[in-house]
């Protein structure tokens, strides 16, 4: 006759377990463990718990057992099981490694584990690999050979420095005395429909066909105010110069007539200069227009620091990410977008700070001359 083990939980461990219920353990042996668990304090049988849960009765008693003589962690989590023994040995899996880590074969782009796993055929004693078990192989060293990412390291420069900490500056002020606007434009595609979109209704989801015309680009001109809920843009057919220009007369004659003095804080775009003023206007007209301006620059390879490139990508997300067919309709669009967000308070919440920049890149500041002394 097989032993009768008695689960007689304590006030804390019937505690914890209730909770692990509750809230769902991570994973679905561990929470049917708990579940045997409860169930055997109250007194039920192995019958009777199997049938409820469902489990097996051998399920139960081995629960029961391993409670009674490891306690409840020993309960709750298994041990390691045996398994089969690994296909390949430590010495293949760092042949895998370094394989995956160099460049692919002549006319690949990138690794597949097909590729890996017939180039480890070819460099060891195996007969065949298969790609799964290539795959665990990776997942264990954490490689994913056929992903890359882009970066963009800048040069952390005097230069770089000294724009980036101007432009956190102006961020920083908590009432500032004259405002600081940010600018940046980017291009729009005009795409329309050569087939009428089938409406979505329940059970089907909205239809659109794979081909479409293409109706030319248009361009946005984008400001954010950095320290009120504001925003404006303007849709343009290009972004010359002259349209540049008509940018700047607006901000200063239409959005911000009372102000003496305007904040802009822009990229290093070969437009973006008060020369495509002079280019734009009369002299004098360019001057009192300039005289209410002050360029800020952000540092090359630091357009990150404008807060309009994060107003571009809510209004791409929220109301260009769709087809949309011509210029008119394309401004019609984004008036209500702007409208609506204008409306709703929405501001972009800015934490870089001066601070935060000297301690995450430090490192990468220059050496003052003095301090080589």
């Amino acid at each position: 006759m097989s032993p009768i083990y008695i689960v007689d939980l304590t006030a804390e461990e019937r505690a914890q377990l209730i909770e692990m219920t509750r809230r769902g353990a991570p994973g679905a042996r561990k929470m049917k463990r708990a579940q045997i668990l409860l169930l055997a304090d109250k007194g039920a049988t192995d019958s009777d718990i199997a049938e409820a849960l469902p489990a097996g009765t051998a399920t139960v008693f081995r629960i029961r057992r391993r409670f009674v003589h490891g306690g409840l962690e020993h309960a709750l989590n298994e041990g390691p099981r045996p398994g089969g023994r690994r296909k390949l040995s430590a010495n293949d899996v760092a042949l895998l490694v370094a394989t995956a880590c160099s460049e692919p074969p002549e006319g690949r782009c990138r690794w597949t584990l097909e590729l890996l796993a017939g180039r480890l055929v070819q460099l060891t004693k195996h007969g065949g690999i298969s790609p799964s078990t290539i795959g665990r192989r990776l997942a264990e060293n954490e490689l994913k050979p056929w992903q890359q990412r882009m970066w963009c390291i800048p040069k952390v420069t005097p230069r770089f420095v000294a724009r980036m900490e101007d432009v956190l500056d102006l961020y920083a002020e908590e009432r500032p005395k004259q405002p600081v606007v940010c600018f940046d434009e980017t291009p729009v595609q005009l795409i329309g429909e050569l087939r009428k979109p089938i409406t979505a209704k329940p059970g089907e989801t909205r239809r659109y066909d794979c081909e479409y015309r293409r109706n030319g680009t248009a361009n946005l001109f984008v400001f954010v105010d950095a320290h009120r809920p504001w925003r404006h843009v303007k849709v343009t057919e290009r972004r010359t110069n002259l349209d540049f220009a008509a940018c700047m007369r607006d901000l200063v004659d239409r959005h911000y007539p009372d102000e003496p003095v305007i904040r802009v804080v822009l990229d290093n775009l070969s437009t973006h200069h008060p020369g495509a003023l002079y280019e734009a206007f009369e002299p004098a007209e360019a001057r009192r227009i300039l005289r209410r301006l002050d360029f800020h620059y952000t540092p090359r390879h630091g357009s990150w620091l404008n807060m309009a490139e994060i107003e571009i990508g809510v209004l791409t997300s929220q109301c260009l990410d769709r087809r949309i067919p011509d210029r008119g309709a394309l401004t019609s669009e984004i008036a209500a977008w702007n409208q609506q967000r204008n409306d709703s308070g929405a501001r972009v919440n800015w934490l870089f700070q001066v601070d935060h920049a000297r301690e995450k890149l430090g490192r990468a500041y220059p050496e003052p001359a003095e301090s080589k002394r």
